[in-house]
Parts: C-alpha cells; sequence; structure tokens
C-alpha cells in the first residue's frame, strides 16, 4: 500500500496508548471531591480522545465557555499530572509493532495534541517510548492537528521526508493533518472511536483495526 516509507509517526491517545482510565479517573476524583456520586470509567472513555475538554463535559455537563471553565481544568490537570501512568497502557500489539518497525530499519515517533506539559512526563515515564526518534507536543509549533506543523516538525527532527511518512491516527484531525503535511494516513479504528466516528468519510488511505495491521501496508526502501 505505502511505498519507500522511511518514518511511521504516531498519534498517542487511542492509537500508542490507552490513556482513558487515567484521564477519567482525573476528572472523577473531582466528583468526588466535590461529594457528587463517581461514574462508571465507560462513560468517560469515548471522550478520552478530547482531553479536558472531553472529561470535564462528561463529569460536569461543563463546556469551555463556562464561566468556571478554566479553574476546573487546571484542577483537573493537576490531578492528571499525579496519575498519568498508573492504569495507562499500550494497546494490544502496538509494541510488537514498535519493535518490528525497528526491525525494519523505520524511524518511528509520536505526533500528538497533549500538551508537552503531560507528553515530556508521559512518554519518559513509559518504556515503549524509548526508541522513539522524535515526540511532537501540542504547543512544540505555533499550530497544533489538524494543522501540518507538528507532523513536518516530527518528520524534520527524524531526517526523513514527508512524502516519505505515514502518519497513524484515531481522530479526523489525525488524517486532515497527514493529508496536509503530503503523507500517508492511516486511521486506527481501535481506539477511542465507539460507535460514534464515521472514520471511512475521513479520507484516509488504509485503516488498521488493530495495530499490527500496520505491518502490511508498509514497503521500505532505505532513508530519505
Amino acid at each position: 500500500m505505502f511505498r519507500d516509507v522511511s518514518a511511521v509517526l504516531f498519534d498517542l491517545d487511542g492509537t500508542l496508548i490507552d490513556s482513558a482510565p487515567d484521564l477519567g479517573a482525573a476528572a472523577d476524583r473531582m466528583r468526588t471531591d466535590r461529594g457528587l456520586p463517581s461514574l462508571p470509567a465507560e462513560r468517560y472513555r469515548p471522550m478520552a480522545g478530547a482531553g479536558a475538554r472531553g472529561m470535564l463535559g462528561i463529569a460536569f455537563g461543563m463546556a469551555p465557555d463556562h464561566a468556571e471553565y478554566d479553574a476546573y481544568r487546571e484542577e483537573f490537570f493537576r490531578n492528571y499530572e499525579q496519575r498519568m501512568t498508573q492504569l495507562t497502557y499500550a494497546f494490544d500489539g502496538v509494541a510488537e509493532l514498535l519493535v518490528a518497525l525497528r526491525d525494519r530499519g523505520l524511524a518511528w515517533g509520536v505526533v500528538t495534541n497533549k500538551s508537552m506539559r503531560f507528553t515530556g512526563p508521559l512518554t519518559r515515564g513509559m518504556a515503549l517510548f524509548a526508541s522513539a526518534g522524535a515526540v511532537v507536543g501540542g504547543d512544540s509549533t505555533p499550530h497544533a492537528k489538524p494543522h501540518p506543523a507538528p507532523l513536518l516538525e516530527a518528520a524534520r527532527i527524524l531526517g526523513v521526508a514527508p512524502q516519505r511518512c505515514v502518519y497513524v491516527g484515531d481522530d479526523e484531525r489525525d488524517i486532515v493533518a497527514g493529508q496536509a503535511a503530503g503523507m500517508g494516513t492511516v486511521a486506527a479504528t481501535y481506539g477511542y472511536l465507539g460507535g460514534t466516528a464515521d472514520w471511512a468519510a475521513w479520507g484516509a488511505d488504509a485503516h488498521i483495526d488493530s495495530p499490527l495491521e500496520l505491518l502490511s501496508l508498509l514497503q521500505t526502501r532505505g532513508k530519505a
């Protein structure tokens, strides 16, 4: 499917790792701290990809235009910082996929809209990311996805031409960003999509229902 690939870039939450349990727990603590009943983890999961906005929306029905949103968001951030890797884990097959990419001589990296305040400690705290050649957060460049700037920055760090990169993500903004950067795009349908997202309408070059399916899509021919 993809020819002359030199590097694979991945979104983070919902693509490489399942961080929904820790994100949901950080928001749920805010409820219980206020004497409200805890919500089931599965209530938070579908909105995990939306970060603080999604978690506060579930926990309190709160939108960003709420007068107290900024204060609640910072409280959520503090809670999340205290537990970022307690329940977070790599999706089944991700560790094997990354080993296989390295065995093929491919570079790999992370491009996420999660700010480096969280992305840095999280990726340093999980052995999974020790071999990542680039980690680009939502505030690493002046623009976040769906702008192509973060993807182009990751390609620059890896020393690979954008057209020799493939970008894998579980949200429409990932596909939009990858296309704008001139990269091959793959929709990861195993993440937080549930039954709500019409990933087929995103226009990705391919989709995968599990991480290891990516390997059958890649053909390599050295580095750019």
